[in-house]
């Protein structure tokens, strides 16, 4: 299914002002790129496109109340500048299995004030030297790195109702914790 039409069926009769949670994981994305959102969604606050061939996030429409940002299995190498324009309010950001290769990528991430959660598992940035102290000096925002802190402790789980859910993770979670 193509992102619009997955848009169109997750508003289920609703204005796009009042969904804020929209989940478009697996979709056909449109040449890599975003389609079927726009800046109606201004009230999102929970964004899932997991596994959906994305090259690039130059169509992520303005989303100023956006917390989360899940775009892991992606083929995201770079761009990251959008989201420090359109996604101000970023606070979690989960860009696992990647094609994030050096840490200069991450740069753009430093506008976002908020940021407090960054997931790079299975990006190629991650098997370079000094890696977590060079995106903890590098963003100094940041509490947790790949689910731990600076002190390598494991971040606390965040989401208990994922739990409630069911021991493997049917609501779309990869069960990981994270």
């Amino acid at each position: 299914m193509d992102i619009k039409r997955r848009v169109s069926l997750e508003l289920r009769n609703r204005k796009p002002g009042e969904v804020k949670d929209l989940v478009l994981d697996n979709c056909f994305s449109d040449d890599g790129k975003i389609g079927g959102l726009s800046s109606e969604f201004e009230n999102l606050e929970f964004l899932s496109m997991v596994d959906i061939s994305l090259v690039s996030l130059a169509n992520l429409p303005k989303l100023p109340r956006l917390r989360k940002l899940e775009l892991s299995d992606n083929h995201i190498s770079g761009g990251l500048e959008v989201l420090a324009e359109r996604t101000p309010s970023l606070v979690q950001l989960n860009l696992s299995g990647n094609k994030i290769k050096d840490i200069n990528t991450l740069e753009p991430l430093k506008k976002l004030p908020n940021l407090k959660s960054l997931d790079l598992f299975k990006c190629d940035v991650t098997m370079l030297m000094s890696y977590r102290e060079s995106v903890f000096a590098l963003l100094p925002q940041l509490t947790y790195l790949d689910g731990y802190d600076a002190d390598d402790k494991e971040a606390p789980d965040s989401e208990p109702e994922a739990d409630r859910e069911g021991l493997d993770g049917v609501c779309g979670e990869n069960g990981e914790g994270g």
